[in-house]
């Protein structure tokens, strides 16, 4: 009895091992087109270009992104609601 309990504790143990280190990290691509995503990071810059184009303003935790598409390499097109109110890239994976 005491024997197969330690077994399946051991069991268990290895499936929680297994499951945290092939995690995904928190910053995968998660923007999905055609939906307003809230962004999770504390800051988000909003930029005219992909790829570190040039900066036109910053989305702040709980705003929101409508995104709407292309994505370019680990950048994403779409509108930044809030103070900015505007067209912009974005880069992607920090949204709830």
């Amino acid at each position: 009895m005491v024997r197969a309990l330690v077994v399946k504790a051991a069991a268990a143990l290895i499936a929680v091992v297994a499951l945290v280190t092939t995690a995904t990290p928190a910053q995968a691509a998660n923007g999905a087109i055609g939906q307003r995503e809230t962004v999770c990071a504390n800051d988000l810059y909003v930029r005219t270009a992909p790829h570190d184009g040039p900066w036109m303003g910053t989305l702040y935790r709980g705003q929101t992104f409508l995104v709407k598409g292309p994505k370019s390499g680990n950048y994403i097109y779409g509108f930044a609601y809030g103070h900015i109110n505007a067209n912009g890239w974005v880069a992607d994976g920090w949204f709830c």
